[in-house]
């Protein structure tokens, strides 16, 4: 029997990096989603076979936040995340060989908006709003599950760049148009993790079986925002980047039915847990990992 690893919601960016990296290491990858030709949510017994005798659960389920905070939205938001969690925990604990690991996916958000210091998972302080109550919410019905045999590690990701997807394309459009300069002050940190250094998580996960529990996934290295543009501006060779006032934010967000505060939030992440386990970055710094990602997206 080949060995298997379970994406649940793995269909995004993250997701479809995972599946094609895993399927390198010689992995069969069941997708669990709501698109066609994929285990159903909702089929139960579908995802109890899905489950039994894999290697790896990873779950990447949630819809985007990238979207306007209405009741409706909100809503969605919030029960696309409980509910998806809730179904693989019951299929895990009636699995006769369940998966010795089950990771779920958390958010860097759950920490209060920080220009002074960086928050760790032991002295981070959590902050308040909307945002904050579904991760707490989230890992509150992750960690209520007590599967007997199987580890359970949250990953609370910050902003994840990489080539395909995230946010690395929406910021390059906006230099190579000249809009590259700050947006707001410029000096809310910007906390992000290179896709490849999230998966090189899961792996390090997979193997240091001591690991379980809550982990920041970040690099080691947030920056300003006005840091994270002028990089931009430099690798991408554009000279004229106008900044981005936040009343003009504001409008734009509303145009294109997104939040201005998914920009204007200053989250400054540290993954102290990770690196104390020794865990190694290959991309620590911004400059290392836009160059990666704008040359081969060029």
């Amino acid at each position: 029997m080949n060995k298997k690893i379970v994406l649940a919601g793995g269909t995004g960016f993250v997701g479809k990096y995972f599946a094609e990296q895993f399927k390198k290491l010689g992995y069969d990858i069941i997708i669990i989603s709501r698109q066609p030709n994929h285990v159903q949510w909702g089929n139960s017994a579908a995802i109890l076979e899905a489950i039994e005798n894999s290697e790896m659960v990873i779950n990447l389920a949630g819809k985007s936040v990238d979207c306007r905070y209405t009741e409706q939205n909100k809503a969605v938001i919030l029960s696309s995340r409980i509910e998806t969690t809730k179904a693989l925990g019951e299929a895990i604990l009636q699995c006769k060989n369940p998966p010795p690991l089950w990771i779920n996916s958390s958010s860097g958000t759950l920490y209060r908006y920080a220009e002074d210091h960086g928050m760790t998972e032991d002295t981070g302080e959590v902050g308040t709003g909307f945002s904050v109550g579904i991760v707490k919410q989230w890992e509150g019905i992750f960690f209520s599950f007590h599967p007997p045999k199987t580890r359970q590690v949250a990953l609370r990701i910050t902003i994840v760049l990489g080539k395909d997807g995230g946010a690395v394309k929406p910021l390059a459009n906006l230099v190579r148009f000249g809009l590259g300069g700050q947006q707001g002050n410029g000096n809310q940190m910007f906390s992000w993790v290179h896709i490849e250094d999230l998966y090189q998580m899961v792996l390090f996960f997979q193997k240091h079986q001591e690991l379980n529990g809550s982990f920041n996934c970040a690099s080691p290295n947030a920056i300003k925002n006005k840091t994270l543009m002028k990089t931009f501006r430099n690798l991408m060779k554009v000279k004229i980047g106008l900044p981005s006032p936040k009343w003009l934010l504001e409008i734009g967000a509303l145009i294109i039915k997104t939040q201005a505060e998914l920009i204007l939030k200053s989250h400054w992440v540290l993954p102290e847990k990770l690196m104390k386990a020794g865990f190694t970055f290959k991309y620590p710094d911004i400059e290392l990992a836009l160059k990666d990602i704008l040359t081969h997206d060029s």
